[in-house]
């Protein structure tokens, strides 16, 4: 790929993209820069580790770039944007990973013509396990489109939605391994309380999951099925189910998805 990225902030999921593009070669050390607000150390350690340009005069990177990744905190993006419009144009292709950042509100920002991307990639990107959904922006092209695809590409798998699925898909992509990782520290606890040192409790419950995970990619068969496969009649796995659902479980996911997709509604609203 004959372009050069601009990415602005310099945080774990930057570092994943920039991971990412580097070990596969879609683009080079050198087409890549990198800057922050304020955190140098981060930057020393980010050129160090990846070969890549971190500079810290933002004019001279949106100069150079062809595509300006925006992964700055969300109380930043404000900010941000409204510096970026000075020095905008309709070549740079503008990608955001940051939750909550409508694409109207960068449309409205950054002003007529400028196509914009959002992105909600998860944390699994630093091991190049992300799920990532995009959505594009009304002055995109096809071909820049499949330009953020590519990229996102090199981190995990991509799905390209409408916007309004944002929301959703920030709570059980986005926030998603969160939640499974404290299932895990909830069974864990359990396991140690039970005679397991905490060693070997991790261990199996790591190989559960990853194994549990590649069933539901490979096997063909949703998860209602891949459950009631494996659930004998009074064997221990009904008993355990039934405490999940004599406590509720299904309930507090739905109440922990519905409160991630809020607060992403909320953080998306303040922005406007």
């Amino acid at each position: 790929m004959n372009k050069t990225i601009a990415f602005f902030g310099a945080g774990n999921l930057a570092e994943a993209i920039i991971a990412g593009v580097t070990r596969t070669k879609v683009v080079t050390r050198e087409q890549v820069l990198v800057t922050n607000r304020s955190d140098k150390a981060r930057l020393d350690v980010i050129a160090e580790k990846y070969g890549v340009t971190c500079n810290r005069n933002k004019e001279e990177m949106i100069q150079e770039a062809d595509i300006i990744i925006l992964a700055m905190k969300p109380k930043d993006a404000g900010n941000y944007l409204n510096w970026l419009k000075d020095y905008i144009k309709p070549h740079h292709v503008v990608i955001s990973v940051i939750a909550g950042l409508s694409i109207e509100q960068m449309e409205k920002t950054l002003g007529e013509g400028i196509p914009v991307i959002r992105t909600m990639p998860n944390t699994s990107a630093l091991i190049g396990q992300s799920a990532t959904a995009i959505s594009k922006g009304s002055y995109v092209q096809l071909s820049q489109l499949y330009l953020a695809e590519e990229l996102f590409q090199t981190v995990g798998t991509t799905k390209i939605v409408e916007e309004e699925q944002m929301h959703t898909i920030t709570a059980i992509a986005g926030s998603g391994p969160a939640f499974f990782y404290y299932m895990v520290e909830a069974m864990e606890k359990a396991a140690i309380e039970a005679g397991l040192d905490r060693d070997t409790a991790l261990e199996l419950l790591t190989q559960t999951v990853i194994g549990a995970g590649k069933m539901l990619e490979s096997s063909g068969e949703d998860p209602e099925q891949l459950r009631i496969n494996i659930t004998s009649p009074s064997g221990t796995t009904e008993a355990g189910l039934n405490q999940l659902m004599a406590n509720g479980f299904d309930k507090i996911i739905k109440a922990c998805i519905d409160g991630a997709r809020e607060r992403s509604i909320e953080i998306t609203n303040a922005q406007k």
